[in-house]
């Protein structure tokens, strides 16, 4: 009788498997924190508990006029995840200030914000999947939230810093809009940063382009709340910006975040490059990212943001006929560019307290 060997996956392999299975498992645990963080976000339920004593489920109900069963049970998977903590003898429950820092606007950063992309971004999920078989994309129509989401995100990247360390990232540009220049933010989303330099600067002109007329419209309603009669914004399409931009218009062009989602990220380029002065300077804010997949695999929010880019900055360049860029285009490829559009001197930054992006300081 013959003996007969069964194949064994060598020790060392067992072990990566076994690995993979606990990070898919914590993956999906982590998953439904997101979920349930983005949830107590939302609705308030994180700044109600944040900085009070113990609370029962009812009294956090009715602290933030929300129904009491639903907090219950937020409640229990904010438990079972290790956010919030509890007294089983008081049925009571509470934040821990640590936490709360992370998670409202105690602290420096609210990583809440975030945490409403996953759920975001799955509302579009049978759309995405439908490209995959059909082509084309999603357009920007079907994400009625992400002007709001990103507003926030920017509200905590890029406000922050803008006049302490991006702007000054370019020598003698604060000086420049102290004096009076004339600026452009294209694909400026909620102009939230347009809003705060035309505050700060009065002695400048500042124009904002998007595609969105719900953003457009936030913002020129901020603008007229606040006053600023230095500020304009327009809903505008820059798919053939190479071609009708005004040429030498602007002494500085900025994007935050602005060009990977673009329908046609070269024209746009080309045009920012034709709109300048001879002296101007253009300010990019985009994703740290490699151009070469394999050079991401060390990136922190690697996964997540190539989540992003499938899910909206390049479905929604494909859907207009773009050439579908992407989130992830990487500093490579962004060189690349910004030299055809004539670009010729280029600094590239990083922030300590931004991982999530490069900022170029590029002149003609």
């Amino acid at each position: 009788m013959c003996d007969i060997d069964i194949p064994t996956r060598p020790t060392t392999q067992t072990t990566h498997a076994d690995d993979f299975e606990s990070r898919l498992v914590q993956a999906l645990n982590h998953g439904g924190l997101l979920l349930l963080t983005s949830i107590g976000y939302r609705t308030g339920l994180l700044e109600a508990l944040a900085g009070q004593p113990p609370l029962t489920s009812q009294a956090l109900a009715e602290r933030t006029g929300l129904q009491e069963r639903y907090v219950r049970e937020w409640l229990g998977g904010m438990v079972a995840a290790e956010v919030v903590e509890t007294d089983p003898a008081e049925a009571t429950y509470w934040l821990p200030d640590e936490r709360a820092a992370l998670l409202t606007d105690r602290g420096e950063a609210n990583l809440a914000v975030y945490a409403q992309f996953m759920p975001l971004l799955g509302n579009v999920e049978d759309e995405v999947v439908r490209c995959f078989h059909e082509g084309g994309g999603v357009p920007y129509s079907r994400y009625p939230r992400f002007q709001e989401v990103m507003a926030s995100d920017s509200g905590q990247t890029v406000l922050p810093a803008l006049f302490d360390h991006i702007l000054p990232l370019a020598p003698g540009l604060t000086e420049r809009l102290a004096a009076g220049i004339r600026v452009l933010d294209c694909a400026c989303g909620r102009g939230r940063a347009l809003l705060a330099m035309a505050e700060r600067f009065p002695a400048s002109r500042f124009t904002g382009y998007d595609l969105s007329e719900e953003a457009i419209d936030w913002a020129r309603d901020q603008a007229e709340r606040a006053g600023l009669t230095n500020l304009t914004f327009e809903v505008r399409d820059l798919s053939d910006f190479d071609a009708t931009a005004e040429p030498g218009a602007f002494e500085l062009v900025t994007t935050f975040d602005g060009i990977h989602d673009q329908a046609q990220p070269r024209r746009l380029l080309a045009g920012i490059h034709r709109s300048l002065t001879a002296d101007g300077v253009y300010l990019v804010q985009d994703i740290h990212a490699s151009s070469h997949h394999h050079l991401d695999r060390e990136h922190p929010l690697g996964a997540m943001l190539y989540a992003v880019s499938l899910s909206h900055c390049m479905t929604v360049s494909l859907a207009q006929g773009g050439e579908g860029l992407g989130t992830m285009w990487g500093r490579e490829r962004a060189l690349a560019y910004l030299e055809d559009a004539g670009f010729r001197d280029i600094r590239v930054h990083q922030l300590e307290h931004d991982i999530q992006n490069d900022y170029f300081v590029c002149r003609p």
